[in-house]
């Protein structure tokens, strides 16, 4: 078969799993509405793009406090209760956070790999192993921040689900641009520009998306943004230069936040997606214990049917 990547932002599938279906109870009643939503948006996927390789990226630091010491208010909003010297715990409803280790243990039975790395977000993780990936590159997530990955001469693209697994849309070069008006390639400045609240990222007071987009359009990228209103002689009207030079302490760090990195030392092996779960009588045991039987039996006959 033909290769191709698929990256799997995980917990936002798995969070629109658990929020976008009813409880589903296993035998002893704990709901496992995000564990077969998961293994549903495996199958789906894994049938309409016919993978070789598949990993789910997982946040091993959903708050690396590397980004939090550049600006504190990165993902505060998501904090359940601060703790000095403690980890940061992401707000989770109970019902999701008991059904994680049982994801983890199904992933295992299958043989899916499951990728993350200590201080890195699954962004990160998504970013690195879809650099110099070697094979066309599929990156399934409801995170915008992402579409900076977007490289067409790569074959790097997002199906992105924003408006549901089932109706993701297809992210290349064109369609970022057609979207917002900017490059791929210029993402990321437009996000540090525009802002994210729901990452805490309070942008450049008074810059929306058009302003962003306009600015990067005439000079190119945020240096030149940032150049042009610090030099008197530029054409920069007054309005957006002030906003620029005041917004000056949060632009020299954003783009560090904001940028997903690329170059964390992960392993490339043991990717591909196995044509059979590796440990049958493990996820039968899985299977009794969580009735998962139907969405188990979709993945299994969907892994059989590939073309190797």
């Amino acid at each position: 078969m033909n290769e191709r990547l698929l990256l799997l932002d995980t917990a936002s599938l798995y969070f629109r799993a658990y929020f976008g279906s009813p409880e589903i109870p296993a035998p002893d009643g704990t709901n496992v509405n995000a564990v077969r939503g998961l293994l549903d948006y495996i199958s789906r996927l894994t049938e309409q793009y016919q993978p070789s390789h598949l990993v789910c990226c997982w946040d091993d630091d959903w708050r690396p406090q590397w980004r939090v010491d550049l600006i504190p208010t990165y993902k505060a909003h998501r904090v359940v209760e601060e703790v000095a010297g403690a980890p940061d715990v992401e707000e989770v409803p109970d019902p999701l956070e008991t059904q994680v280790p049982i994801i983890r243990e199904v992933l295992a039975a299958f043989g899916i790999a499951v990728v993350g790395a200590p201080g890195y977000e699954a962004d990160d993780v998504i970013g690195t192993l879809a650099t110099g990936a070697g094979m066309p590159v599929d990156v399934v997530t409801g995170d915008r921040d992402l579409f900076q990955l977007v490289d067409d001469k790569a074959a790097v693209r997002i199906l992105y689900v924003g408006r549901g697994v089932g109706r993701h849309e297809r992210v290349d070069e064109a369609w970022v641009v057609e979207k917002y008006g900017v490059r791929a390639d210029q993402y990321a400045d437009f996000a540090t520009l525009r802002g994210d609240a729901s990452d805490g990222l309070p942008g450049v007071k008074g810059v929306g998306e058009k302003t962003a987009a306009t600015l990067l359009q005439k000079y190119g990228d945020l240096a030149g943004i940032r150049a042009a209103a610090e030099d008197p002689a530029s054409d920069l009207g007054p309005g957006p230069r002030t906003k620029i030079k005041d917004a000056a302490p949060y632009l020299a760090v954003a783009p560090t936040v904001v940028a997903v990195a690329r170059d964390i030392d992960l392993p490339r092996d043991g990717l591909a997606l196995p044509p059979a779960p590796v440990d049958a009588e493990g996820l039968s045991a899985l299977v009794e214990r969580w009735g998962l039987g139907t969405p188990v039996a979709r993945l299994t006959g969907v892994l059989g049917a590939r073309k190797m």
